[in-house]
């Protein structure tokens, strides 16, 4: 029985993850298909910039919840499996980043990620954030800080003790964070090489 409880909940935060939140909030607040638009990234920065404000908060709060809610309810449900809880967040953000619904293209998972980790880990999350607020303070560049949050996440997770397989998950949401940014990271260069 838990066993089929445990893949019920791990399929249920991957759908939960893919549901398409800026996809949905740019057709609702604009009438358009994001996917269409800017950097053609469903995620918050380009709902932001194209779909405007209100667009951006709500797809930056969804897609924040995708991630901490299957966490939550995994960790409720079985409170002696902190793996299991990872393996939902997992879930979620792989859900997120390819979604089902709009054939298997998705976000970056950078507020998916936030969610799972403001679930597992709050303090390191919390720290990160700041992070990823100064830096694009500094550069101006979402992505920058989006990149900065991620790495600084896992060092996070060591130095303030968080479980280990909390922190290996970091280490690997960043990974994938930075896979994702690969085309931000080209145009972060260029751009810097041209000043």
């Amino acid at each position: 029985m838990d066993l089929a409880t445990k893949a019920g909940l791990v399929a249920l935060s991957y759908l939960a993850g893919g549901i398409p939140t800026g996809y949905l909030a740019a057709r609702r607040c604009k009438g358009i298909d994001i996917r269409q638009y800017g950097s053609g990234n469903p995620g918050t920065a380009n709902v932001y910039r194209v779909a405007g404000t209100a667009a951006g908060a709500v797809t930056l709060a969804v897609d924040f919840l995708k991630g901490c809610l299957p966490v939550v309810l995994a960790r409720g449900r079985f409170p002696d499996d902190p793996l299991f809880a990872v393996l939902c967040g997992a879930a979620a953000i792989v859900g997120h980043d390819w979604t089902v619904f709009l054939g298997f293209r998705g976000g970056k998972g950078v507020a998916t990620s936030a969610g799972v980790f403001a679930a597992l880990t709050p303090a390191p999350l919390a720290l990160a954030a700041l992070i990823f607020f100064v830096a694009v303070r500094l550069s101006g560049h979402i992505s920058a800080g989006s990149l900065a949050g991620a790495a600084a996440l896992p060092v996070l997770c060591l130095l303030l003790r968080s479980p280990a397989q909390y922190g290996f998950a970091a280490l690997a949401a960043c990974a994938l964070i930075v896979y994702k940014h690969i085309p931000n990271i080209r145009r972060l260069r260029a751009s810097a090489r041209s000043r």
